[in-house]
């Protein structure tokens, strides 16, 4: 006796489904950013360079991380289209304007390393969560991973990886063996929220 087995088409996101996940995403992932910088600890991507950048020389986070984006936008266009593109134009706009602000609506006089780490990257990973579920990305380092590896073979993941090893390699110049340790700690919590949620088949919605 054979069996037909039916897959559900995946549905389609609604606009206001995609224009609440923005606000939602980003203000988690910059609760997350100011956690890190208050216990003066860094990630991956552009974010982690962006908060490297920070400690070192002063400038605020949200300049440095819209700065440094913007070189990659054409490559967005050209790898993921205008609708992407946009949406990730916003998402880094709010992340800066967020994190510039936050501060000024909370304080916080002291936090631990571990706590920042664990929390922060929590906040983090359920934002990057939010924003991938609808086809928004917060940083240009991985949307030049994916562009070096459909133009020049080097696989995007490997690309990726070496990238963040610099910045962490970098950050031992800059911060003490402690605080990249707990880097590497939040980082790790990050990659965990997304490789146990973020599956191919398990959310089924596209925007």
């Amino acid at each position: 006796m054979s069996h037909t087995i039916s897959v559900p088409m995946p549905q389609k996101h609604r606009l206001y489904e995609d224009l609440l996940a923005l606000p939602l995403g980003t203000l988690m992932i910059s609760i997350g950013v100011v956690l890190f910088a208050k216990a003066t600890i860094l990630t991956g991507g552009v974010a982690g360079l962006a908060l490297l950048l920070q400690f070192a020389t002063g400038t605020e986070f949200s300049i440095l991380f819209f700065l440094l984006n913007l070189p990659f936008y054409w490559l967005a266009v050209m790898r993921m289209g205008w609708s992407f593109t946009l949406r990730t134009v916003a998402a880094v706009a709010l992340i800066s304007l967020f994190v510039w602000a936050t501060p000024k609506w909370l304080s916080i006089e002291a936090i631990a390393p571990l706590y920042a780490a664990i929390a922060g990257g929590c906040a983090m990973g359920l934002g990057l969560l939010a924003l991938a579920r609808h086809r928004t990305a917060i940083g240009g380092l991985n949307i030049l991973a994916l562009y070096l590896q459909e133009r020049h073979g080097l696989r995007a993941g490997w690309v990726q990886l070496v990238v963040d090893a610099a910045i962490f390699a970098a950050a031992l110049f800059v911060l003490p063996l402690d605080k990249v340790a707990m880097s590497a700690v939040g980082t790790l919590v990050i990659n965990a929220i997304l490789a146990m949620n973020h599956k191919p088949g398990r959310y089924m919605a596209v925007s």
